[in-house]
Order: C-alpha cells, then sequence, then structure tokens
C-alpha cells in the first residue's frame, strides 16, 4: 500500500499492490473452450423463456463452446474477418452472450449498441466504428438501423435475432473446420480489441472507448481475487443474474466475470422492478452486480408492502436499528467500537425473523453480498442494506476504465464512499480535486479522437473528469463531475449531486435535477416515483391525480418542500436550493434525458426544460 499527502496535508495518492497475474497470452473466448475441455458437464448458463415464471433450463460448457464454435463458423461463412468490427443492438439476454463469444473466437470486435439508441446515435456508431455487420434483435431495430444505411458504407450484413439468425449462420457455417476457428482464436492476443464502447454521453457525441481483452480479463480477474468467499457461500454453486445493458460497460463486464470465472450466469432483459424483481425471485442468484436504482426500488417497494399491510412504523423501526447495527459493526472493523451491543443485537435479532428476512427474500433469498456501481449509493441506503443482511460492496468506474477501479476492501466497508483503488491500481487528487487513475483496466484511447485521447491519458493516468477526495485510509469520495459544478451569479461554486442525493432520498422523490449555473440562487426540477405517488394518495384516502393536477396540489407540494429542506440542512444558505419545480414525467431514456445507465443528461434535461427553469427565477 502506498499513500501520499500533497498541499494542504490532505491525501492526494494512493495505490494497493497487484493481486494478480495480468493475462499474458490468449484471449476471452478461451476461457469457453478451456472449460468445456476441463469439465464438459458444468452448468455454464441458464435460459429462460419467461425468467419471471420460473422456469430455467442450464447450458452445460461443452454445449455452450459448441453454439458458440457453430455460430464462430458461420460469421466466418458470411464473410467476417479478424479484427471487423461487429456492431450488436439488443437487451440483455442469451444471444447477446453467444454472439459476443463467437466474435471474439474469431479474433472479431463488438461494438455494442443501446437498444434504446436513436436513429441519429445508431448512424454515428455504425460510421465512426465503420461497422461490417450488426445483429438487431427485431424488426423495428432493423428499420432503424435500413434508415442510416446511406452514412454506413462498410455495413454489409443486418441479422435479425427474432429472425432465427443464430440457426441460419449456423447452418452457413456447416462447411468450415474446426481447425480455422482455432487458428482465428489461437492469434488473439492480451492486446487484441475486444471492444469499442461508446461512452452514454451525458452530453456531446459519444466516444468510441478501445478496450482490449486484458482490460476485461483484468477486471473480472481482480475482482475475483480481491474479493473471494463473496460471490457464494461455502459449497454453493456461484449464480449471477445479468440484467444491467450488456451494451453498457458495467453489463459487459457482468457477463465477462461469470464466463471466465465459471459462474452461472442468466439473462433478464427489463430492469423495470415488476419484471426484474420476480426474475430474481425465481432464478435466486446468490450475488448481484447493480445500480443504486435497484437498491431504492428494493428498499420503496418493501416499505411500501409494509405500509400497506398496516405495518409501516414497524418497517421503519426496524430500518433505524438496521442503520445503527451496521454502523456499529462499521465501526468496529475500522477498529474504533466494540461492535453492536447486547441491546442492539437482541432487536436485530429479532427484526432479523420478522423483517430482513422478506428483504432478502426480494433477491431469491440467497444473496448475502451485493456490488453498486454506476453512481454512489447513498450512505443510509447502504446501512440499511448491511442491517438487514446484505452488505453492498460500492465501486466507481467509467467505461474508460472498464467498469470499476476502486472498490470497497472485503470486510472493511466505508458506506457513502465508493472504496479504495484495486489492486494494483492507483488513485491520484490532481490540484483541481480531478480523479486520475492508473491500471491495468484503463482503456487504450478513443477510436478515431487522437485529440481526445490525449486530454485525458497522460502517461497512463487517465483524467476521469470526476472531483473528489481520499480520506486518511485510501477511500475515495464523489463529489460530482467537473462539468457540473454550478457557478451562481455571486460566484458561489455548488456542487449539486450532494443536494440531488438528498433529496432523492425521500420516498416520493425519484429524481431530482440541481440548477443555478450563472443565476441568483440554487433551484431544482424534480420527478416523482408514479408508484410511490400512488401510494401516497390511496394512504391519505385520496384519488389519484392527472399529473397537472399533481403538479398544483399543495399538500403534495408541502411533502416534497420538507425533502428540500432536509436537503439543504448538508449544505450552508448560498447553497441551498431556493425554488424548486415538480416536473410531470419522470426524466426517460426513451426522452433521451438519462442514460442506460440512469445518469441525467443534464444538458438534454435543462434544454427541454428550459421554460420551467425560467419560471424558477422569474419572481
Amino acid at each position: 500500500m502506498r499513500q501520499r499527502s500533497g498541499y494542504g496535508g490532505a491525501v492526494r495518492d494512493f495505490s494497493l499492490p497487484p493481486v494478480v497475474e495480468p493475462m499474458r497470452t490468449g484471449g476471452l473466448a478461451d476461457s469457453v473452450h478451456e472449460l468445456a475441455e476441463r469439465d464438459p458437464g458444468f452448468a455454464q448458463l441458464a435460459r429462460s423463456e419467461d425468467p419471471a415464471g420460473g422456469e430455467w433450463a442450464t447450458v452445460t460448457a461443452a454445449a455452450f463452446r459448441d453454439e458458440v464454435r457453430a455460430l464462430a463458423k458461420g460469421l466466418l461463412a458470411d464473410g467476417i474477418r479478424f479484427d471487423d468490427r461487429v456492431a450488436v443492438m439488443a437487451r440483455t439476454r442469451y444471444e447477446w452472450t453467444l454472439f459476443s463469444y463467437a466474435l471474439w473466437t474469431i479474433g472479431a470486435q463488438v461494438v455494442p449498441v443501446y437498444p434504446t439508441s436513436s436513429a441519429e446515435q445508431v448512424r454515428w456508431i455504425l460510421a465512426d466504428a465503420q461497422v461490417v455487420a450488426i445483429v438487431v434483435e427485431h424488426e423495428e431495430h432493423a428499420m432503424t438501423v435500413g434508415s442510416v444505411c446511406d452514412a454506413a458504407p462498410s455495413l454489409r450484413r443486418i441479422w435479425q435475432l427474432d429472425n432465427g439468425c443464430v440457426r441460419e449462420l449456423a447452418e452457413l457455417g456447416r462447411g468450415v473446420t474446426d481447425d480455422l476457428v482455432d487458428r482465428h482464436r489461437l492469434a488473439v492476443t492480451p492486446r487484441s480489441v475486444a471492444a469499442v464502447t461508446y461512452t452514454s454521453g451525458t452530453t456531446g457525441r459519444p466516444k468510441g472507448c478501445v478496450i482490449t481483452h486484458a482490460n476485461l480479463a483484468a477486471e473480472c480477474d481482480i475482482l475475483l481475487a480481491g474479493w473471494p468467499g463473496l460471490v457464494a457461500a461455502q459449497g454453493e454453486q456461484p449464480s449471477i443474474l445479468a440484467f444491467l445493458p450488456l451494451s453498457h460497460i458495467y453489463g459487459l463486464m457482468v457477463q465477462v466475470f461469470c464466463i471466465r470465472n465459471g459462474i452461472l450466469l442468466g439473462h433478464q432483459p427489463e430492469i423495470a422492478p415488476s419484471l426484474l424483481l420476480p426474475a430474481l425471485a425465481s432464478f435466486r442468484p446468490t450475488f448481484v452486480f447493480a445500480v443504486p436504482y435497484v437498491f431504492e426500488k428494493i428498499y420503496r417497494r418493501a416499505r411500501q408492502v409494509a405500509l400497506e399491510a398496516g405495518k409501516g412504523d414497524v418497517f421503519d423501526r426496524a430500518m433505524d436499528v438496521a442503520v445503527r447495527y451496521a454502523e456499529a459493526v462499521e465501526r468496529h472493523n475500522a477498529g474504533a467500537g466494540p461492535g453492536p451491543g447486547p441491546m442492539l443485537r437482541a432487536s436485530h435479532a429479532v427484526f432479523d425473523r420478522t423483517v430482513y428476512r422478506k428483504l432478502r427474500a426480494v433477491l431469491g433469498g440467497r444473496v448475502r453480498y451485493a456490488v453498486s456501481g454506476g453512481s454512489t449509493l447513498r450512505r443510509e441506503l447502504g446501512l440499511i442494506f448491511a442491517g438487514a443482511g446484505i452488505t453492498v460492496y460500492d465501486g466507481y468506474g467509467l467505461t474508460e476504465t472498464t467498469a470499476a477501479v476502486t472498490g470497497q476492501p472485503m470486510g472493511r466497508v466505508k458506506f457513502g464512499t465508493v472504496g479504495r483503488p484495486m489492486p494494483g491500481h492507483s488513485v491520484h487528487i490532481a490540484r483541481d480535486g480531478e480523479i486520475w487513475v492508473h491500471g491495468d483496466v484503463v482503456f487504450a484511447g478513443y477510436l478515431n479522437d487522437p485529440e481526445a485521447t490525449a486530454r485525458v491519458l497522460r502517461d497512463g493516468w487517465f483524467a476521469t473528469g470526476d472531483v473528489g477526495h481520499l480520506d486518511d485510509e485510501g477511500y475515495l469520495v464523489i463529489t460530482g463531475r467537473k462539468k457540473d459544478i454550478i457557478v451562481t451569479s455571486g460566484g458561489k461554486s455548488v456542487a449539486p449531486q450532494i443536494l440531488e442525493d438528498r433529496v432523492r432520498a425521500h420516498p416520493l422523490v425519484s429524481q431530482c435535477l440541481v440548477v443555478g449555473d450563472d443565476r441568483p440562487y440554487v433551484a431544482a426540477l424534480i420527478t416523482l416515483d408514479p408508484e410511490a405517488l400512488e401510494h401516497w394518495f390511496r394512504l391519505r384516502e385520496r384519488e389519484p391525480l392527472s399529473p397537472r393536477e399533481v403538479l398544483r396540489d399543495e399538500e403534495l407540494h408541502a411533502e416534497v418542500q420538507r425533502a428540500v429542506s432536509k436537503a439543504n440542512n448538508a449544505v450552508s444558505r448560498a447553497e441551498s436550493i431556493r425554488a424548486f419545480r415538480i416536473l410531470p414525467a419522470e426524466f426517460s431514456m426513451r426522452d433521451g434525458l438519462v442514460t442506460p445507465s440512469l445518469k441525467m443528461r443534464r444538458a438534454a434535461i435543462t434544454k427541454m426544460y428550459e421554460a420551467e427553469i425560467e419560471a424558477l427565477y422569474a419572481s
């Protein structure tokens, strides 16, 4: 461990020694073939036509290897060559994994495309990456691609999953020999490009991040070596349900993590709670990779059920005990306290039987540890889940760092932080507070954009664009994005994330966007959770209101004002939210207002709601 303080006595550098050897030879597809040789009957994947229905059929390592090989042959027969770029535009499903490993088997590069992408976004990616073929899920995707083909002269093939393209390609490749496939696979090296993954683009045009086989291997190998024993209990086969978009680097990493480490992998195409929660209950994973949105929804759903059963007070007392219990454990693990006292342990044991067990059951009942990424998990929510028996290891990363570059150390979680650098990696805090990172997970650069690459890669260090600080033990706290810092007309600098996270802690609030650049004071746009809102009216024996009526409801406005006032307690008056506007609908991917990892696109939101923002300052 290396730690160095800088100007002002603050910790500016922190690094940890490596725990795994970097990938020396071969590529990601080798693990498919090696496992099939070593243990052909091993249950590698699970498939279901209806994940919420509870029927899962396993796919053995040998069967998956054979499917990958057959599809690889078909790709070669249809003209795909080493280093060709092939896009995949589909939801999280079995065929996504199948195609990516078939492409990696023949040395081709995967170009993920979000299934919700607009025609303009698809046009840009296909042209910028010079994609030669694309896999789409259904007719609507095919029509989107067809409408922009004129801008992608390199595009030669469109394969449609729901039209049986996997079967057709396998049939086409029957004449291709195993030897030809193996020659392609053995030509892949760790430095070969595995994926060109486009940033989700909270502002500006997406950039193609060049991710190598070594990048993805390092990410997955470090996670497993640094956090042994968390993925499953002793003697239990580890299993993970992939529900994050495989088009996002986080979801892509989860897929590789499972295949590379012999973890049973299932797929759930939708992240909407009404579909995801039944799928989790039926699949019963041993470990979960998720984003804060999922943990928020699970908690809110559990509280809503308790309120409807007339047990809201019991639930809230249980959550209070969970927080106090987890805080006592946190202090004990840090060597700063004795741990939970006898009375607290007794209360915790009672609630574990009556309340926490039900919360764990939402995730299938077997999960004891999870990972959260994409954005920082609220400290209070992390404490709630830990006290209820599910420790969430929060991490931090970007597309350019192949997902996580920091994570909570095993058994030493500091809730509200994103942990310390992963083993073998370093974090540096620049003079302006920007976070720089270094290590094997850092990408090779931006495709076709050497100027943008030079701006962020400096002697192997990646300048993330995020700002934060390190505590004296090397734990990283994210305070926002450099470009998101608000400077009021009075010259006050405001980091919006602190306020936004605290407002969102209220059960009614879905999203909060703080504004105020070059304005006299800070204000906010707030959206409400539809399910929570319906429940709120029901508890008050009131008829639900239309979206427009909601905006004028005085009782509801007062409830949201309480959330804003509570958030303002965390900042000075000059930084506090002085005015807010409740909006009629949530920001969504469909409207282009959030990224697939559910981060708000600030520029797009402020442009769409320009009139509402002006009204906040009209008086």
